[in-house]
């Protein structure tokens, strides 16, 4: 299988520029790999895994994956016209579809290659939507975006055409409900917010807030007692180095089960100039269970 496949969309929180860093904590052997929160599927890319279960509760973003499989010929036709009408009055016109009753009766294919158009050409890369779920990202200033990228997605298509990969759109619990002994989980969730103004959780309608952050760890401790191995992004807080030190009294378990890396990221996609830079983040990995 070939390697020459990466992400084909820009991703709040994507780790493709940590992928070297998080590469060195990754098992060289495991069953079947699973990636609850997807998202650009940096580390899924990466991995090029021979069977895996991947998952994001994001529907339009899920629904893409399984165009890029399922009829990409097709996706790209539609790409190729919204690279030739693109302006800035075109692009509010396509962002105006999930506004309307009519957007449910847009094909699958449609409402694909407008999630790729958008991420392509709006402001910074964003993924964002407002509290009915609509896409409410401003116009970007590019110039000449490569909205078409036909090989990169043709190679996507092939590689999840010719593996054993299922792509759901459910809970993150329920995503990993069948892993097993063996198995490799990596989760990548919506970060603890490190002050009151960053929180990530408006890039999905509904949230993740600290009750989803214990339920996520009690669900991270379950997988190790089965015998997975379990690997989680987060933002280095005090809250989430304290629940992954089974500190906090609603997530305790018996057994401490993971050890705390501290990775140096960078933040680029952020809508204020002066929250990007170098940040600290953590990566939480499970221990050999005895």
């Amino acid at each position: 299988m070939t390697t020459d496949i990466k992400p084909f969309v820009k991703w709040v929180g994507g780790k493709r520029q940590l992928i070297q860093q998080i590469t060195k904590y990754l098992p060289e052997q495991y069953n079947k790999y699973y990636e609850p929160f997807l998202g650009a599927g940096a580390v899924f890319f990466r991995l090029l895994p021979n069977n895996a279960c991947i998952n994001d509760m994001n529907e339009e973003l899920i629904n893409v994956y399984k165009i890029i499989r399922d009829d990409v010929e097709s996706l790209i036709i539609d790409l190729k016209n919204h690279e030739k009408n693109n302006s800035k009055e075109y692009y509010y016109k396509i962002r105006e579809w999930d506004r309307n009753s009519s957007y449910i009766n847009r094909s699958p294919v449609e409402k694909a290659a407008r999630f790729i158009y958008m991420n392509k050409v709006s402001f910074n890369g964003l993924y964002r939507v407002n509290k009915s779920g609509q896409y409410n990202v401003p116009y970007g200033r590019y110039i000449n975006p490569k909205i078409t990228d036909e090989d990169l997605l043709k190679r996507i298509s092939l590689y999840l055409n010719k593996q054993t990969i299922t792509i759901t759109s459910v809970d993150f619990e329920v995503a990993t409900t069948s892993v097993a002994e063996g198995d490799l989980v990596y989760f990548d969730p919506p970060y603890d917010p490190i002050n009151m103004t960053s929180s990530f959780t408006e890039y999905q309608k509904g949230g993740f807030d600290r009750n989803e952050q214990i339920r996520l760890k009690k669900v991270a401790d379950k997988l190790v007692k089965k015998g997975a191995k379990v690997i989680l992004s987060n933002s280095n807080t005090k809250f989430i180095n304290d629940l992954y030190s089974n500190k906090i009294k609603d997530a305790q378990d018996t057994v401490n089960y993971f050890i705390i890396e501290f990775l140096d990221a960078r933040r680029n996609i952020n809508s204020k100039a002066d929250r990007r830079g170098k940040i600290k983040e953590v990566l939480i990995v499970s221990k050999e269970v005895e």
